[in-house]
């Protein structure tokens, strides 16, 4: 599957925004043909789903959204290429892929809960600000 991903390059220039938009369309479709085999090789079955995975990615491309310079939104799609490249070339592993794209900003949903009934407001913030 890395090999498909290989083949896929980032021309240095798009010519328009529109070209630019359709750029993003075709990375977004093959990371999602990627994600089989991303779940296998990290083994990834137990802790998330492949839908899970592909609305974090579709939310990365989302939070870039506001960007419209054709230059900035190449640049943007090299490193997301630079990323699934490694990815899939086993570059990473199984932590940083659960720590980024699982678990995200928020941290765990169970982690959130009871354990943190009897701490104070300091604490609280403090391993909030710590977890990333």
């Amino acid at each position: 599957m890395a090999f498909t991903v290989r083949g896929l390059k980032v021309p240095p220039n798009s010519a328009s925004l529109e070209e630019a938009r359709n750029r993003v369309f075709d990375f977004f479709r093959s990371a999602c043909r990627s994600l089989p085999a991303i779940m296998n090789i990290y083994n990834l079955d137990d802790v998330t789903t492949s839908s899970q995975i592909r609305s974090t990615i579709a939310s990365e491309i989302r939070k870039n959204s506001h960007v419209t310079d054709p230059k900035v939104i190449d640049m943007l799609l090299f490193k997301g290429m630079e990323e699934l490249g490694n990815i899939t070339e086993h570059a990473k592993q199984r932590h940083h892929i659960i720590g980024q794209y699982v678990v995200g900003r928020e941290g765990l949903v169970q982690d959130v809960g009871s354990k943190d009934q009897g701490i104070s407001n300091f604490l609280k913030n403090f391993y909030k600000s710590n977890y990333f």
